[in-house]
């Protein structure tokens, strides 16, 4: 399937399963196996403010192809924003989906890892 097809709520709706499936492996790899415990710990990584701080720290290290892309659809307006989200946030954390999305759907493996790995780091950082 080609990426460049789709638009960026397609994407973003891809990369919002890609990156659940590798922060829930992250989580099982932690040790923990509580599901309880596995859900409350998933959800620093999964959150709209998370992701949001991951895009504001790589954006300047993408290439432009990535960043044009991650300007459009956190640029595009979402109907709705969760009510617990910052709408500036939520639209950063829907850019980052979007990346992960192309990524896979690009068969870009080897940078969609690397990226993960980094926004696991950066969130994880104080």
């Amino acid at each position: 399937m080609n990426s460049n097809s789709l638009g960026t709520t397609a994407l973003a709706f891809m990369g919002d399963a890609i990156y659940e499936v590798y922060v829930r492996r992250y989580c099982l790899e932690s040790g923990r196996t509580a599901a309880d415990k596995l859900h409350r710990y998933s959800i620093r990584y999964v959150n709209a403010g998370a992701q949001a701080k991951v895009m504001r720290v790589v954006l300047d290290s993408l290439s432009s192809e990535d960043q044009l892309l991650v300007k459009r659809a956190r640029n595009r307006k979402p109907k709705t924003v969760p009510k617990n989200a910052d709408p500036v946030d939520y639209r950063l954390a829907t850019a980052m989906e979007a990346l992960m999305g192309h990524y896979y759907l690009a068969d870009r493996t080897e940078e969609l890892d690397a990226f993960v790995k980094r926004a696991i780091e950066i969130i994880e950082e104080k």
